[in-house]
């Protein structure tokens, strides 16, 4: 018990020796360069780096897909100006906003450029509100007379776009979902800090890359290791003494409750609630994938790398000795244990994969929306609903609803206020688990 005590103060304080890195590279970094802080900002750049890069980024095109360059963007909030910038060669202009807040996104008109002479937005001005963690992204479409003949071609190429958002968040939310469900499969556990996986996998990598000087993919890489091996000091100090004491799962849960709030606001003392950015790949403008979709190259990637990760999960769970067993023990542990299947030897592999998966899922989403202490909190209730929905303990099914969550989660935008977007998937959850409560892949059982 002595070295158990002594092995979790040990974790402790490598926690604290990372975050306690990254705060001071966070320190050293404070003053952004010009990539950084945004070519086209004209007067409010220091506010966006006060802020910690909070921003809004504006984008102009014309009906038929045609980047606006030269038009000019304002922000304000309650009546004041707070930024101006104008628009690059991609159509986009990014605003920084000095807190999280509702702002007002207003087009010039009169400073469209020649080749958009005659055409309109639909209304010059659009509202949004810009999170704690989050930035915002608001798209002007130019037609003539600001609809006509083209709305329907514009709304079209809205559904289209948000269909491809929504499977880029939907892949960062299926890496988080399918160690939380493989976890759960394998233990009972419901782990609610399995966000604070997500946001530590984001925070080493930060770490690595800004204070060790490492080139990013193998910073990355050292990040999902440190993951790994904090998963495995986790099950070893933690969770594998409780379950050979018989503690009940709901205790256990309450228990992974105390440690996420522990780490998050561990995190916030050592790394402050700003949000920073992967030095590199801030500012990326976007390119045309098909009609009406603009992704920028870093999403494509990272798209692509997580398809991969996860089809090499899947085949893994299939094919090998290790998958079949890790199934086994989903199935019934105790037959599993009888049949010669070291059930704690696979539970910690389940554990070391998950982390990793978890902080993989947090690197892709700093890179997409930048990093926050409570970045994987935001989104623990969407991993959540993503692994009820697909079926619990299942891996499969923590895809599978991982891909529905975030297309409903961006689909719902176009007919409700973006601050309700998360309602769309909660709404689809409830839907379906009133017909299928085992969820869409998860078998049903008897109770009692």
């Amino acid at each position: 018990m002595r070295r158990a005590a002594t092995a979790l103060v040990a974790l402790v304080l490598a926690v604290m020796a990372v975050v306690v890195g990254a705060s001071a590279a966070t320190a050293a970094t404070e003053t952004p360069t010009p990539a950084a802080a945004g070519q086209t900002t004209e007067t409010t750049a220091a506010s966006g780096s006060e802020s910690g890069g909070l921003a809004i980024t504006a984008r102009v095109r014309t009906a038929d897909g045609g980047d606006v360059e030269g038009a000019s963007i304002s922000v304000t909030q309650d009546g004041a100006q707070v930024a101006t910038g104008t628009t690059d060669a991609q159509g986009s202009a990014s605003l920084p906003v000095p807190a999280p807040g509702a702002y007002d996104v207003e087009l010039d008109v009169d400073s469209l450029p020649e080749s958009a002479q005659g055409l309109e937005p639909r209304s010059p001005t659009i509202s949004t509100t810009v999170e704690e963690g989050r930035d915002r992204t608001v798209a002007f479409r130019l037609s003539e007379e600001g609809g006509g003949s083209s709305a329907g071609a514009g709304a079209g190429d809205q559904v289209l776009q948000r269909i491809a958002t929504g499977l880029r968040f939907g892949l960062v939310i299926a890496l988080g979902a399918i160690g939380l469900s493989l976890i759960f499969g394998t233990t009972g556990l419901t782990n609610f800090a399995h966000s604070e996986l997500i946001t530590l996998g984001a925070l080493t990598t930060y770490f690595y890359t800004v204070i060790a000087g490492l080139p990013f993919l193998l910073a990355a890489a050292a990040g999902l290791v440190t993951c790994g091996v904090f998963g495995y000091l986790n099950d070893r100090v933690l969770w594998q003494p409780l379950r050979r004491r018989g503690t009940g799962l709901i205790a256990m849960m309450i228990v992974s409750i105390g440690l996420s709030l522990f780490l998050r606001y561990l995190y916030l003392y050592v790394f402050d609630g700003g949000v920073r950015t992967f030095p590199g790949y801030a500012g990326q403008g976007g390119v045309q994938v098909l009609p009406g979709v603009l992704l920028r190259p870093l999403d494509l990637w990272t798209m692509g790398l997580s398809v991969v990760v996860l089809v090499v999960v899947a085949l893994a769970l299939v094919k090998t000795r290790l998958g079949k067993a890790t199934r086994a023990v989903a199935d019934n542990p105790a037959l599993a244990s009888a049949s010669g299947i070291d059930v704690d030897r696979v539970i910690r592999t389940v554990w070391v994969v998950g982390s990793a998966l978890a902080g993989l899922s947090g690197v892709v989403l700093g890179l997409q929306q930048g990093i926050s202490f409570q970045m994987g909190f935001q989104i623990l209730l969407l991993v959540f609903a993503a692994v009820t929905l697909g079926g619990l303990g299942t891996a499969f099914g923590a895809v599978v609803g991982s891909l529905i969550v975030g297309l409903f989660v961006e689909l719902s935008t176009l007919l409700i206020p973006s601050e309700l977007q998360n309602l769309g998937a909660l709404v689809i959850l409830i839907l379906i688990l009133l017909v299928r409560p085992q969820g869409i892949l998860g078998r049903a059982q008897r109770i009692g």
